[in-house]
């Protein structure tokens, strides 16, 4: 799309991201006014945010522009993986340095769509700032609640199988920048069995397992063998052990749910999801956060990665 001559550089990029998007149906207004329109049509909506901000989630000129803005829709839909739903559209907004704002971000423009188009999720608007200060963005999708029942972290049971979708730890080495949310997983898991609580691992296992308890009001047993480590866990050596970068590293955004176990043992023995292998790590149990190791239960710390606040 051509942009009039002397058009401030805010309204250039926007013209050169609506050349860009493609028509949706649940979208009748896009980017270029006011507000978006969306059409709902009776559906249960799902709606997630999370900003990114340059030095405390990522480093600019290691990761480069492209792979950040994967990231930044990639955790979005992630999280609404963990509900068990579909995404369909999302918002963006970015507070961009002065210098070389524009090429940044077309580049973080073209790096968001990569991954939103690969689950059908239309970029609607947002805003675009600049000023003295780092790379900030901030993401906010909407997403249909499927199968009529969000799948949220207040289910789980005394009883239930803890279940995992993947191998975790090292994801510094790559992965929490260049991984795949785990979208179509979830919702083909969601309508083959009935998920008791989800949770996408963001903050680490440990953590995000105690989020699931908090939220249940239960306890849960992690046995030390059962789970799955990455390779990159065993390369990093920093002192911590495989394991210990399993429980606590966090942005491996596997799914961990909880099941109970006449269809936990289906899943295992069907493994019914292409690309994953699913693997039971665990109980959910009456009280507290546990590990067990070579037969031995010892009490769990929930680390992982907290945002500070003073």
């Amino acid at each position: 799309m051509a942009t009039p001559p002397g058009l401030p550089s805010e309204f250039a990029f926007i013209n050169w991201v609506r050349g860009r998007t493609a028509p949706h149906p649940c979208v009748p207004v896009g980017p270029g006014d006011d507000a978006a329109v969306v059409d709902l049509t009776n559906v249960l909506t799902l709606v997630t945010t999370d900003m990114l901000l340059e030095g405390s989630c990522f480093r600019l000129a290691e990761a480069g522009p492209r792979r950040i803005g994967r990231k930044a829709m990639a955790v979005n839909l992630s999280d609404i993986a963990a509900m068990a739903g579909e995404p369909f559209a999302a918002v963006v907004s970015v507070g961009l340095p002065r210098k070389g704002g524009r090429a940044l971000a077309e580049e973080l423009y073209l790096g968001m769509r990569e991954v939103a188009d690969q689950f059908r999720t239309t970029i609607i608007g947002g805003d675009t700032n600049s000023w003295d200060g780092p790379l900030a963005i901030s993401v906010t999708l909407l997403g249909r609640v499927l199968g009529g029942r969000a799948v949220c972290r207040s289910g789980a049971k005394p009883g239930d199988w803890i279940v995992v979708t993947g191998p975790l730890g090292g994801s510094i080495l790559g992965k929490h920048l260049d991984f795949t949310p785990r979208v179509w997983e979830a919702a083909k898991l969601h309508l083959a069995v009935p998920l008791h609580a989800m949770i996408d691992i963001s903050d680490g296992l440990a953590a995000d397992l105690n989020h699931i308890c908090t939220e249940s009001g239960c306890g849960a047993v992690l046995r030390a063998e059962a789970i799955p480590i990455a390779d990159d866990a065993h390369k990093l050596q920093d002192g911590r052990s495989p394991l210990e970068h399993a429980l606590g590293d966090g942005e491996d955004f596997e799914l961990l749910f909880a099941i109970d176990p006449f269809h936990g043992r289906r899943l295992l023995e069907a493994q019914p999801v292409p690309n994953i292998r699913l693997q039971h790590i665990g109980e959910f149990v009456e009280r507290g956060l546990w590990l067990e190791e070579n037969g031995v239960r010892r009490p769990l710390e929930p680390k992982g990665y907290v945002h500070a606040l003073e």
